[in-house]
């Protein structure tokens, strides 16, 4: 079955159980989540808050010391406070792998993508890391290091991923 026919099937579905809901009826079928489970690996992003709350805290300090913070008046107190919800907003935009059927998905800085069968070379993995190479473009790298990925359970699940797929996988 194609899948622009597995999404049009899934839309009229999903508009059909909106309005049985609001009619108080039981959902026809179970969404497409529950035949086809997606397994979802979070990170924690600490690197980059850090940095963020380092340079802040510097940038504070110098600009204190000298007292070349008071020439810029208010906005000096508002670009501290940005620095800080900046930072913040890295720690609770925790870093993602979704593993679908047919496809991964994770979260880069432009926002979240999404890799389907024809966009992915192989799969390699290290202690501690796991790259999924493109044809074109960087590869994707989630390291335990930086964004605290549960790695070992991502590599067994990306094994049975790549098998199922027929992706080259290398271990090294």
């Amino acid at each position: 079955m194609s899948r622009s026919w597995e999404r049009k099937v899934q839309k009229n579905q999903s508009q059909l159980n909106k309005q049985r809901k609001k009619q108080g009826m039981a959902p026809l079928m179970a969404s497409k989540t529950a035949s086809s489970p997606i397994d979802t690996y979070k990170g924690r992003s600490l690197l980059m808050p850090a940095f963020l709350l380092v340079f802040t805290a510097v940038y504070a300090s110098i600009s204190i010391a000298q007292g070349t913070y008071k020439d810029s008046g208010n906005m000096f107190w508002i670009t501290i406070g940005c620095y800080i919800f900046l930072a913040l907003l890295f720690i609770l935009r925790r870093p993602y792998l979704a593993i679908g059927k047919d496809f991964v998905r994770s979260r880069r800085f432009a926002g979240d993508r999404t890799l389907y069968l024809s966009s992915i070379k192989g799969i390699s993995v290290q202690k501690g890391s796991v790259i999924i190479e493109q044809p074109k473009g960087g590869s994707w790298v989630f390291s335990r290091l930086f964004n605290r990925y549960p790695t070992d359970e991502m590599t067994e699940r990306l094994r049975t991923f790549a098998a199922a797929n027929n992706i080259p996988f290398a271990e090294k």
